[in-house]
């Protein structure tokens, strides 16, 4: 899993509450595990005006001008700017990779669902939890002001406003550790692994009737 340390970018915004992990990523593309390859699928169903096929070629596809993805304002956004219960629906680990394939490397809400929240920490992408009236201040700020960039610091817990102001957010110690140092679940383990080998390593030798067993 890549590091996260902090990242500088365009906010997006995605004025929609109860998005689900459907319109993240249509169940059409959820064949592949390669965890790459679904940014071009990423909110297919409003970002495009025609059905969305796996392995179609998504540059002939008709484009749906009016989503805010396909807006030349917010052309390499890096900072998604959302709504309540933001990954709600299905436990699709498939919408963390199209967001994060995309180029996605924070999200902004005032709540996640909480399958989704756990899937963004463990393949590298930062949901960030907000008060209400902080979202709807960032959404206000957005559309008034093109170009509007933020940057969150994971190491300070700040997200820094173009006017110099800071908004600090809560992470759980244990979360950051593993964003800041690129540790998955396997990460995690792989740590240990040279006292897992002794341990195999002692057992064979104490318990070798575990190992001739037939």
């Amino acid at each position: 899993m890549k590091k996260f340390s902090s990242v500088t970018g365009l906010v997006l915004p995605l004025d929609r509450a109860n998005v689900d992990t459907d319109f993240i990523i249509p169940k059409q593309f959820l064949k592949s595990i390669k965890r790459t390859g679904f940014g071009v699928n990423l909110f297919d169903e409003h970002r495009y005006k025609d059905k969305g096929k796996p392995d179609a070629d998504n540059s002939q596809r008709p484009i749906n001008e009016d989503f805010v993805l396909n807006q030349a304002r917010y052309a390499d956004a890096r900072i998604l700017l959302a709504r309540e219960n933001f990954g709600c629906g299905s436990s699709r680990e498939h919408a963390p990779w199209a967001l994060d394939d995309y180029g996605f490397r924070a999200i902004l809400a005032p709540s996640f669902a909480d399958i989704f929240f756990n899937n963004c920490f463990k393949n590298g992408l930062l949901p960030i939890v907000l008060n209400r009236e902080i979202v709807e201040s960032l959404f206000k700020d957005v559309e008034a002001t093109p170009g509007f960039a933020l940057c969150i610091d994971l190491e300070t817990q700040g997200i820094k406003k173009p006017d110099g102001d800071i908004i600090n957010f809560e992470i759980e110690p244990s979360r950051k550790h593993c964003l800041l140092n690129g540790l998955d679940d396997i990460g995690i383990t792989m740590r240990d692994a040279e006292r897992i080998r002794q341990f195999e390593n002692n057992w064979r030798a104490t318990s070798p009737f575990y190992f001739t067993l037939k």
